[in-house]
């Protein structure tokens, strides 16, 4: 009479099975969803933008108190001698053939980077921003409160100032992670440098400025959502990295003292040529412009929008399977 086994015959026995990590209770949520609330962010700002700059009273007011109406004329050119050269860049960077060039070498670093896609989604948020902007400023009444300093023209937001937004997130979208920061700073001091020379040279208000960068900002992050959820790229590092976030923060308040001291002491004349409220004007411009792009920037700096390698979207290399035992 045999012994009965509490194990089947034929078959190994089963030895302790490793003890599954716990989920870190700190966990970031996907990056296509984190991107996806950043640009809903940025609309609702500036959906507040319109409605506070130029539906109210106050916020009409304080677009003319920063840059007033001229003398003489009645525009809103500003009474300085950096009307010039405000003028020459917005005729440079509105060149058909400078934009197309631009447009051309995001393009060839997204082949060179293996982003392609991400690439033509660049060229088209850059495209989409202007066509986003032109058709807000058409569509947007602008009401006569009786404010002296304002007229009824609409000029909200800049197509100028979305254009330089999308143009310089669209190279986030295709350059590699280590050189996103390196153009973070001298792109946001470009994008300010067409925001200022638009209120200088008096096509646009200090809000027009503002909702261009914000429109930017948010085609961007749409774009970027869908790339990463293209390629599944959860962004896994996004919400467990202090040393990131600490060294994110200092990185993002080293560029706004930067960019405000190159605004005011490096330029030449800038402080003495043009009045307060201008001034104001142009460096919050700049701060709202490096703190947008900083945040987006340090937002994306885990994700990877090129190309998997097996070609197909959101793929993973599939593991070999486990060798099966022979009873």
């Amino acid at each position: 009479m045999s012994i009965g086994s509490s194990y089947p015959v034929g078959r190994s026995t089963p030895g302790p099975q490793p003890a599954r990590p716990l989920p870190h209770p700190r966990a970031a949520a996907p990056l296509g969803l984190r991107l996806l609330a950043a640009s809903l962010c940025c609309l609702l700002a500036l959906t507040l933008t319109t409605v506070v700059f130029v539906r109210t009273y106050p916020g009409q007011w304080l677009d003319g108190a920063l840059l007033p109406r001229a003398e003489r004329g009645g525009g809103y050119e500003q009474q300085t001698v950096l009307v010039g050269p405000a003028k020459s860049v917005l005729a440079a960077f509105g060149s058909p053939t400078l934009l197309a060039a631009l447009l051309g070498a995001v393009l060839v670093v997204g082949v060179l980077r293996r982003r392609v896609v991400a690439g033509v989604v660049g060229v088209g948020m850059v495209l989409c921003a202007v066509v986003v902007a032109g058709a807000v400023k058409s569509a947007l009444p602008r009401p006569d409160l009786q404010i002296e300093s304002s007229t009824t023209h609409n000029s909200f937001p800049s197509g100028h100032v979305a254009a330089a937004t999308a143009l310089l997130l669209a190279f986030m979208l295709v350059l590699p992670r280590w050189a996103r920061r390196w153009l973070a700073v001298p792109g946001a001091a470009g994008v300010t440098v067409i925001a200022s020379a638009t209120m200088i040279a008096g096509w646009h208000r200090f809000s027009d400025a503002l909702g261009g960068v914000l429109l930017g900002v948010a085609l961007f992050c749409l774009a970027a959502a869908a790339l990463a959820g293209w390629r599944g790229d959860q962004g896994t590092d996004g919400g467990s990295d202090d040393g990131g976030l600490w060294r994110g923060l200092a990185e993002a308040a080293v560029g706004l003292v930067v960019l405000v001291w190159a605004l005011v002491v490096v330029v030449p004349g800038l402080a003495a040529s043009v009045q307060r409220g201008a001034l104001f004007a142009i460096a919050a411009a700049g701060v709202s412009t490096m703190f947008l792009v900083g945040s987006v920037v340090f937002l994306v700096r885990s994700a990877d929008f090129a190309v998997p390698r097996s070609g197909r979207p959101g793929s993973r290399p599939q593991s070999s399977p486990a060798p099966q035992k022979i009873s």
